[in-house]
């Protein structure tokens, strides 16, 4: 990662980390994924915006490989979402090779704008669900 691009992910992830997603989690609409933390084998839930089309939920990391808890999706790909206030589990696949800034065309507006704006390194995520 570039130094420009490291100090943006650190001032982004920063305020992330102790404003906006504490806040954020709290909020009874908000879409969350939990994954299992690679370390600690904990719980982690994260704030995220996306879609869901039938039976998967797609949304894009602004950091990709950086991110933490795309992280933990490669250790252990079984997650969590909260949709509606449901809680849905699911298998996600990281996908690399789709088009991040096509699939944010797709994608609730705000956070796309969002994601497009903080972001560095796009990468899209499909999860597929199973309830």
């Amino acid at each position: 990662m570039e130094r420009a691009q490291e100090i943006k992910h650190r001032i982004v992830t920063t305020f992330q980390r102790r404003v906006a997603n504490p806040l954020s989690t709290r909020m009874p609409g908000q879409v969350l994924i939990e994954t299992t933390g690679r370390s600690s084998g904990l719980a982690r839930r994260t704030p995220v915006g996306g879609r869901r089309v039938d039976g998967s939920f797609w949304l894009v990391s602004e950091f990709g490989l950086a991110s933490q808890y795309v992280r933990n999706i490669q250790a252990d790909p079984k997650v969590r979402v909260r949709l509606g206030g449901r809680w849905y589990t699911g298998t996600a696949h990281l996908l690399p090779d789709d088009d991040a800034r096509a699939r944010l065309k797709t994608l609730p507006r705000y956070n796309s704008a969002a994601v497009r704006a903080f972001g560095t390194d796009l990468l899209t995520i499909r999860i597929d669900l199973t309830d």
